[in-house]
């Protein structure tokens, strides 16, 4: 018997600013890997980092916001890579970015867009990122956030970067 390997080898952050009574998905166009396709923030977990401070640094590296508030979005998001025969898992996080906050993109991606949850539903091309983004808006958007999902010392005030 032959075992399919589970990864979990990075992070997966959807990033959020208020919007006309709800908030609005920042997506991301790649250039790389997947090229053309849409995408919320993503990236490998360093050496000696958590994956909440994978995901902090990767949204500062891709988009230059820094997040107000921070969360575990209490999901992974999973999905099958053929070329490795592997399965990987990555968990995600959700992070609120102020309304006039300006995103500043990096070389892995070339254009940006703030949209609704069902416009980025729609925009998404895996079944896995629009399974992640509706578990979003049902938990952070059309509920209150569970408090011990916040990470604390991701805040601004309790950063110990």
């Amino acid at each position: 018997m032959h075992e399919i390997p589970i990864r979990s080898f990075a992070v997966s952050v959807v990033v959020l600013r208020p919007a006309e009574n709800s908030c609005e998905v920042l997506l991301l166009r790649r250039t790389g890997t997947l090229a053309g396709t849409w995408c919320q923030v993503a990236g490998a977990i360093e050496a000696n980092e958590t994956a909440w401070q994978a995901g902090l640094r990767e949204v500062e590296e891709e988009t230059g916001l820094r997040p107000d508030r921070f969360y575990s979005a209490d999901i992974c998001e999973q999905f099958y890579e053929a070329d490795r025969n592997a399965i990987s898992l990555l968990p995600v996080f959700v992070g609120f970015a102020p309304d006039d906050a300006t995103v500043r993109l990096n070389a892995e991606h070339s254009d940006f867009r703030w949209v609704s949850f069902d416009e980025a539903i729609r925009m998404v091309p895996f079944a896995g990122q629009r399974k992640v983004l509706k578990h979003i808006r049902e938990e952070f958007i059309d509920n209150e956030p569970n408090p011990w999902l916040q990470i604390q010392e991701a805040s601004p005030a309790g950063a110990a970067r």
